[in-house]
This record gives C-alpha cells, structure tokens and sequence, in this order.
C-alpha cells in the first residue's frame, strides 16, 4: 500500500462531524454499488483501507468502503467488477487545471486530469473558499 494518509487529514469518525472540518480531505462525488450518483457536500474520507479503498462518511451519515477513481463525478459506475461504490475527489493544479486524484500518498497525489495528462504533485488542503484556487507548486483539494 505504500506510505497511508496522515490521519490528521482525514475525518476521525462520527464524532467529529458538526465540528470544524477545515483541511480534511472531502470527496467531490460517489456513486453507491447499483445506486445513483451523488454530488456530496458532507462526504469525507475516514480511513484508508488500502492504496485505492477508503472509508468514507457518505451524506446520509453512513460508511460505507468505496474505491478511489480518477474521474469526473459523471463517470463514476455503479456495477464495477470489485462490487463496490466508487468515488472521486477534484484537485486543482497550480496552472488552475482540474484534475483526480487517483492515488494518495503521505504528502502527494497521483492526478489524471479531465483531458488525460497525469503527473505527481505535492497537495495541499485550505479552508472552503481559498480551496477552489490554484496554489503554486501544489495541488489544491476540494475541502468543504
């Protein structure tokens, strides 16, 4: 799996909901095994489960595991082969591209971005409103 996800980025449970939330990582959209997509506003990664699977509190205050892709939310399929939902999570490069994540590391993230180039780069996680703006040298991933 490689090096986790630090868990001081990620949403420590239940309890930490209706608290602050700034500079967690938040999930831009999943799609449930044989449900509908959801555009989120309160999703948030949990855990890590490995290098693509993570726990994530979904908007109906569920968990539930779900696959990490590196595509937009309208892409996003509800039969994968693993039986499992998919989500997604948008970064902002430095030059204002739009980009997925589709792998986590410590301190970095692989992106694809929504014409197909994909890199590496270091990430950064703000605060809503300065989230959705390039950062130089970073990446920018969508907070809430």
């Amino acid at each position: 799996m490689g090096r986790p996800i630090q868990k001081a980025k990620m949403v420590s449970g239940a309890n930490d909901f209706g608290g602050n939330l700034s500079g967690k990582l938040a999930v831009t959209a999943y799609r449930p095994y044989g449900g509908a997509k959801v555009d989120s506003t309160t999703a948030y990664i949990v855990s890590q489960r490995g290098s693509k699977k993570f726990k994530i509190h979904l908007e109906d205050s569920s968990e539930e595991t779900m696959l990490l892709k590196a595509v937009a939310p309208g892409s996003l399929a509800n039969n994968n082969v693993n039986g499992m939902g998919e989500f997604c999570v948008q970064v902002i490069l430095d030059d204002s591209t739009v980009a997925y994540v589709e792998k986590f590391y410590n301190r970095t993230i692989h992106y694809v971005t929504t014409a197909g180039a994909t890199g590496t780069v270091k990430y950064t996680l703000g605060t809503e409103g300065t989230d959705e703006g390039a950062v130089a040298n970073l990446g920018s991933i969508d907070v809430r």
